[in-house]
């Protein structure tokens, strides 16, 4: 295989019976306009009402812009895939899809840690909640996410992609990822393999872990809350994110830090849609279900533009 900017995969997507494309083709569409929609939704509400302008709710818009943008990232391909003879991807669109895929994982990753700090600061240290948690720290929990993600993502593709591919151009996957794609390499991938190890425990295990020491120290304080109204009230707005941090850490480390005997293509390809489709499109619906300031918003923004059409 010719590992120029012009070579071609092939990417086998996720089923290759002709019946089944165009079924998978209008379920995945709605999966994508009801992730678009609910992550827009939440986005503007929080950006148009005052009562939301606060720091859990600015991470909660950045976790919506990067949930738009990571299921942008894969769904459309695999959506042109469904209805192509060829399922063909250029060297350098397979790059740079990787290449954006890492980029937003490992940062919402790492955003992920900086929302259980935020609601570390406000259930422990709640006088104090909005002098340690001004704009310039939201900011820089942020855009250190950001860089981090980008850090991550630039040193894992460009090894990937200066590495030598020979032989099949067939990616069995649905999109360009690290684990399909080190099995078309013509060298032992062992030392690579250690390297990925290495790195998917800096970007799950480290904040992961600093997300299960705040959250320690959130129930610690939640339990010797008097008011059972308080610990009710506590435990409501950490659930959310508890939920959002299990299925995204979950699906991500069982595709990542398993051996590579114990990879299994059918196993690999649901978990993948767990955290590049599904969780995407859940975000917005667990964050707003049971939360009573969201709901109010999104009610307030429905009647100004029902009382203006009036």
């Amino acid at each position: 295989m010719n590992v120029t900017g012009e070579a071609e995969f092939v990417l086998l997507g996720l089923t290759d019976y002709p019946d089944l494309q165009v079924p998978l083709f209008i379920f995945f569409l709605l999966l994508y306009i009801t992730t678009v929609a609910g992550n827009m939704l939440i986005f503007t509400i929080i950006l148009i009402d005052p009562s939301l302008h606060t720091p859990m709710y600015f991470f909660l818009k950045v976790l919506s812009f990067l949930d738009i943008c990571y299921s942008s990232v894969t769904l459309p391909q695999m959506l042109v895939n469904f209805l192509s003879v060829e399922k063909k991807m250029l060297f350098i669109a397979c790059a740079t899809q990787m290449f954006f895929l890492l980029f937003l994982g490992a940062s919402e990753c790492f955003l992920l840690a900086a929302m259980a700090y935020d609601r570390y600061v406000a259930i422990c240290k709640p006088l104090r909640y909005m002098s340690i948690m001004n704009n310039t720290v939201c900011i820089s929990l942020t855009v250190l996410s950001w860089f981090m993600g980008n850090l991550v993502s630039l040193v894992q593709t460009t090894w990937v992609f200066t590495l030598p591919f020979c032989g099949s151009n067939k990616i069995d996957y649905f999109f360009c990822d690290i684990p399909p794609l080190i099995k078309l390499l013509c060298i032992d991938t062992s030392l690579y393999e250690i390297q990925l190890f290495t790195a998917t425990i800096l970007v799950i295990f480290t904040p992961f872990s600093f997300i299960l020491v705040s959250y320690f120290l959130i129930i610690s304080n939640i339990l010797n809350t008097k008011s059972a109204e308080g610990r009710r009230k506590a435990f409501s707005t950490c659930s959310s994110h508890l939920m959002v941090v299990t299925l995204y850490y979950g699906s991500g480390s069982l595709i990542y830090l398993r051996p590579k005997s114990l990879h299994a293509h059918d196993s690999n390809k649901v978990l993948a849609l767990m955290y590049t489709v599904i969780t995407p499109m859940l975000n917005p619906i667990i964050y707003s279900l049971r939360n009573k300031e969201v709901n109010g918003a999104i009610q307030r923004m429905v009647n100004k533009i029902f009382l203006k059409k009036r």
